[in-house]
């Protein structure tokens, strides 16, 4: 189950969800233990291909444009988790072609102040179904962009695209220096 928090709600979660993100019960229950101490969570990111164009949404807690990202349910399968959210963000139903990329994010601190850092698994999906619409509070608009001209979006999140358009057979996967 995910509970939802709007602005200026507070979540059992020692008050501190203050934005209209999603938070899987299993976060809040660690959240209670150990407070903003981070934490080590395995996420995925969807990158939805129809035609020569790519499914992103634009996030409600920062205003940045993305692919649909989301956390793994502890024991659900990485490309079900993916599906999952497509639907759930955007009403979109999704298939998984193929896993696009491996990689550790940079940490990260939301605002009120819990740090995360994410085990991410890209994959690259095909458009079965559905019209785009900010489906669960969590976007404030979806939609459908061209792969030569995409919205401003951060280096991390293009590589993340271009992994998953690319024609390579094997995932892409990052090796410290």
């Amino acid at each position: 189950m995910i509970k939802k928090f709007g602005v200026g709600d507070v979540s059992d979660h020692l008050g501190r969800y203050h934005d209209l993100m999603a938070t899987p019960d299993f976060i809040l229950a660690l959240r209670k233990k150990i407070g903003s101490d981070p934490l080590w969570l395995s996420g995925v990111t969807a990158v939805v291909i129809r035609d020569e164009r790519v499914l992103l949404a634009k996030r409600a807690d920062n205003g940045k444009w993305t692919p649909v990202t989301g956390i793994i349910d502890p024991g659900e399968q990485p490309a079900d988790a993916a599906a999952r959210e497509v639907f759930e963000e955007t009403g979109v139903v999704a298939v998984p072609e193929r896993l696009a990329m491996v990689h550790v994010t940079d940490p990260v601190v939301y605002d009120n102040g819990d740090q995360a850092r994410y085990l991410d698994l890209v994959f690259r999906f095909a458009w079965k179904s559905g019209v785009p619409l900010p489906a669960d509070g969590e976007n404030t608009a979806v939609g459908w962009f061209q792969l030569d001209d995409l919205p401003l979006m951060s280096v991390d999140m293009c590589r993340r695209i271009a992994a998953a358009v690319s024609n390579e057979p094997a995932a892409q996967y990052v090796v410290s220096p």
